[in-house]
């Protein structure tokens, strides 16, 4: 065993070790989100592994088409000498680690790090690198092995290539259907756990307006833990009063759980004939709210849009899923999509029965996967006789259809982290600091609005990171993107990829947390409330100024 570490470095291959430092040097670089020493190790280790294997696959590839060594392979200098510029390389980014983090944070409203402690981060790195690559030398050799089996009935190259497809073949089947499959049937087990707990705070209302009441049609033990908050929560007639020193009418909300009924269909119908029971037909204003993947809807964009509008508002939505929004996209991310449409056609064909000059103007919401699922909803050709008022969809996940087809046929010269489209009367988008469409651009029939942040990886993740520089990374970065972020082939990917399960870890208005300020203002600008003033506006997002939306994990 002493004897076969001690040969352990002797094995590695110096110009695929230098091919491995200069991958783990460019994953030190910021990306999107500042990552603690485990996670930016972890990342590291990963790169580095990644790296090594490339250059190792170029060496192979190179001796299987039997061309000439480039090196004599007793050139031991030559070789050593490999790894000295990737060396020093590796060392100044380990230096530059904490100037690089704190450039994120900085536009984010962090405090500084003092020190994103290089060692620790290298050691685990190296760790990591270690332990893949030893599992990549055990794949070797079964696939030598393998392959040397079947030399007895092929060729040794055609031996070699089937070896490894059927190797492949085994492992990913192997993979993806026994350790992924029994990890995410854990998982899942785990999050519905989270969805079915008793929360002790929240009790079975007895207003006869919410949703599971002793007269509802939907009961309260059905009902998430996600759901039950959005049911229980939310400002009162009297906060709302309060605040504006108008009159106000108590705000409708209507949720059916994931247990409520067995399918998507049967779910929306009972959905809408609780809002019927409930009389939000007759509210001014009714929004069709598709949540995240855990069921969660953000209190940070309903709450205030209930104090612009008086309380004569009505808001209906419907669990599909209670992963969190980042695993349910990886494991299937059309139930946003499916639930979205089931919904909003049985509120839209009720809808459309009413008299135009008496029903509610009516709006869809969604964040992450819930705007995943909203822009299925949003079918122009069916709205197209009678469509509807509009629609505020925050933090578009990269699954996104509608999204990305808009951000690429922006207005040219606008960014695509900012983008304007054509001429700005159907769509429109914003971020913290507001949105880029001029001030007093009308509106067409309907309005839809776009929350993104520049320094959201949900939003800006794609698969193409890995060999495409993406629009957003061309030109001037957004204002919460650190100005060193620089793209580099299959590194940026693993980077931005390592910051999607973090989005919701940095501060309220950036990532994947958007701000009450963020949705007050889009709301105001897509459903113009009557009788608003700036004055109110100011003293809701005072109220709303130190808000935290506590989702479990959306």
């Amino acid at each position: 065993m002493v004897h076969w570490l001690r040969r352990l470095p002797a094995s590695f291959s110096p110009a695929a070790t230098a091919v491995g430092l200069l991958f783990f040097s460019a994953s030190l670089t910021p990306s999107l989100l500042p990552r603690p020493p485990l996670m930016q190790g972890l990342l590291g280790g990963i790169s580095l592994f990644v790296g090594y294997a490339i250059g190792v696959a170029l060496i192979a590839l190179w001796r299987f088409m039997q061309l000439r060594e480039l090196v004599p392979k007793n050139a031991h200098r030559i070789r050593i000498g490999f790894l000295a510029v990737p060396g020093v390389v590796a060392l100044i980014t380990l230096t530059q680690m904490t100037v690089w983090q704190n450039s994120i944070r900085v536009r984010m409203q962090m405090p500084d790090v003092d020190s994103s402690y290089p060692m620790r981060v290298f050691l685990i790195a190296v760790l990591v690198a270690i332990v893949l690559l030893l599992a990549g030398r055990g794949i070797g050799f079964l696939v030598r092995v393998f392959s040397h089996w079947l030399t007895h009935v092929m060729p040794p190259r055609v031996a070699f290539v089937v070896s490894v497809l059927v190797l492949s073949i085994v492992g990913f089947n192997l993979v993806n259907g026994l350790i992924v499959r029994t990890a995410l049937r854990a998982l899942d087990e785990t999050f519905a756990a989270i969805d079915h707990a008793v929360d002790t705070e929240l009790a079975e209302p007895t207003a006869a307006t919410a949703s599971g009441s002793s007269e509802s049609l939907i009961n309260w033990s059905e009902i998430g833990k996600n759901g039950k908050r959005f049911v229980a929560a939310g400002p009162t007639a009297a906060d709302i009063s309060q605040l504006t020193g108008r009159p106000a009418k108590p705000p409708l909300r209507v949720y059916a759980g994931y247990n409520t009924r067995d399918s998507l269909q049967e779910r929306a119908e009972v959905a809408v004939e609780e809002l019927i029971r409930v009389g939000g037909f007759e509210r001014k204003v009714l929004i069709v709210a598709t949540p995240t993947g855990t069921g969660w809807l953000d209190p940070s964009a309903v709450d205030p849009l209930e104090y612009l509008h008086d309380g004569d508002i009505a808001t209906v939505s419907m669990q599909y899923s209670y992963l969190p929004s980042w695993l349910t996209i990886m494991v299937d991310p059309d139930r946003s999509r499916h639930s979205a449409e089931a919904l909003f056609n049985e509120v839209y064909a009720h809808w459309t029965a009413l008299p135009a000059e008496t029903r509610p103007r009516l709006y869809l919401f969604g964040l992450s996967l819930g705007s995943l699922g909203s822009e299925a909803a949003l079918d122009f050709y069916d709205l197209i006789s009678d469509p509807i008022d509009g629609a505020v969809l925050s933090g578009p996940p990269f699954p996104s259809t509608m999204w990305p087809e808009l951000v690429r046929n922006r207005k040219p010269g606008t960014p695509a982290w900012l983008p304007e489209f054509r001429q700005s009367d159907l769509v429109r988008f914003m971020n913290h600091e507001g949105s880029s469409t001029p001030t007093g651009t009308p509106w067409g029939a309907m309005r839809i609005m776009y929350l993104q942040h520049g320094s959201d990886p949900m939003a800006w993740f794609s698969p193409s990171l890995a060999w495409h520089k993406p629009d957003w990374l061309v030109g001037e970065k957004a204002p919460d993107v650190s100005p060193h972020f620089r793209w580099f082939p299959l590194v940026t990917f693993l980077q931005v990829g390592f910051d999607v399960p973090m989005a919701t870890s940095a501060p309220i208005g950036y990532a994947h947390n958007y701000s009450p300020a963020e949705y007050i203002d889009a709301w105001i600008d897509v459903t113009a409330p009557q009788a608003w003033s700036a004055a109110d506006t100011e003293a809701l997002k005072a109220a709303y100024a130190d808000f935290d939306p506590s989702p479990l994990s959306n």
